[in-house]
């Protein structure tokens, strides 16, 4: 056989046995036809691998006393919270200025709103000035590589999705919550209702989804956690994959501030997408022929 189509035999196998693995990982799945197209199922290669590295159990609750140095973000949660309430009274907790966020575009529709305070990287200018408390308690935990203040407004939602990136744990702090199981996130099929001062640990690779059924806006303290890993060269190698392609999309609070090249890029594809959008309110049949016919065509060409 050709060993040029023995490699190509070799990484379609890779991607759609550890693509099968992410998909039956947890009690809850998507679709067989999302599941096929979601961004999951392409890193799914590389979340295998760090899956298989993880020092943390495989489930979708995680416990906090495992991970010590978040605790000066709970103890001082009220500091925070006040940050927070005059980022949104000053109305700068709020959706992205264009199609710039492509991590949580699909969250802008149905109310979702944020304020970033770093990614992968610095904290943002923006985030320095009008938050220095929380700035200064975040850079202070090095395990910390993403945080933000994100607000769900009452009758928001956050469809069933996965993250794309296995490197991290997430972390979600209340700040301003109504403290009702009516606005609460469920995570591979278990519920979890956010309240003022309390901290959650939660793997987002699961499936998971969120909704507000109050009359109250909640505002959290959303962050990603680094993994620990078993070895230190996957703890390394988590590192540069959140170096170099976590902080590839990095977006904006203000005019002015870095935006990663992945956001930059999105922002001219989405001109394509909205054209499929058009297509698939016009005809959904036609849609998904056109969609699977561009896969298949994409197949084609790898293994060609």
């Amino acid at each position: 056989m050709n060993p040029a189509l023995v490699l190509k035999l070799g990484a379609v196998g890779t991607l759609v046995g550890s693509a099968a693995y992410v998909h039956l990982r947890g009690r809850v799945r998507h679709s067989f036809l999302r599941q096929l197209t979601d961004h999951s199922t392409f890193l799914a290669p590389l979340n295998a691998l760090v899956y298989l590295a993880s020092a943390v159990p495989g489930r979708p609750f995680l416990d906090l006393g495992d991970f010590p140095a978040l605790a000066p973000l709970q103890a001082h949660w009220r500091e925070i919270r006040d940050e927070a309430l005059r980022l949104q009274s000053e109305e700068r907790i709020r959706a992205a200025d264009g199609h710039v966020d492509a991590g949580f575009n699909s969250f802008f529709r149905r109310g979702w709103k944020r304020f970033y305070l770093k990614w992968y990287g610095e904290p943002l200018p923006s985030a320095r000035a009008r938050c220095p408390r929380t700035v200064e308690l975040l850079e202070a935990i090095p395990g910390v590589r993403a945080a933000m203040f994100a607000l769900l407004p009452p009758g928001g939602t956050l469809m069933e999705h996965r993250d794309p990136f296995a490197g991290s744990i997430r972390y979600h702090l209340g700040l301003v919550t109504p403290g009702s199981d009516a606005c609460r996130i469920v995570v591979d099929g278990e519920p979890y209702a956010w309240h003022d001062g309390e901290a959650v640990l939660f793997d987002e690779t699961y499936v998971h989804h969120a909704v507000n059924q109050t009359d109250r806006a909640r505002i959290i303290l959303f962050c990603d956690v680094e993994r620990p890993m078993r070895w230190r060269a996957a703890a390394r190698l988590n590192r540069w994959l959140g170096d170099h392609l976590m902080r590839a999309s990095r977006t904006r609070n203000e005019d002015g501030e870095e935006i990663g090249w992945v956001n930059r890029a999105f922002s001219r594809v989405y001109q394509v997408r909205l054209v499929g959008k058009r297509l698939k309110a016009w005809n959904r049949p036609t849609y998904y022929a056109v969609k699977f016919a561009l896969l298949g065509g994409l197949a084609w060409l790898l293994l060609a």
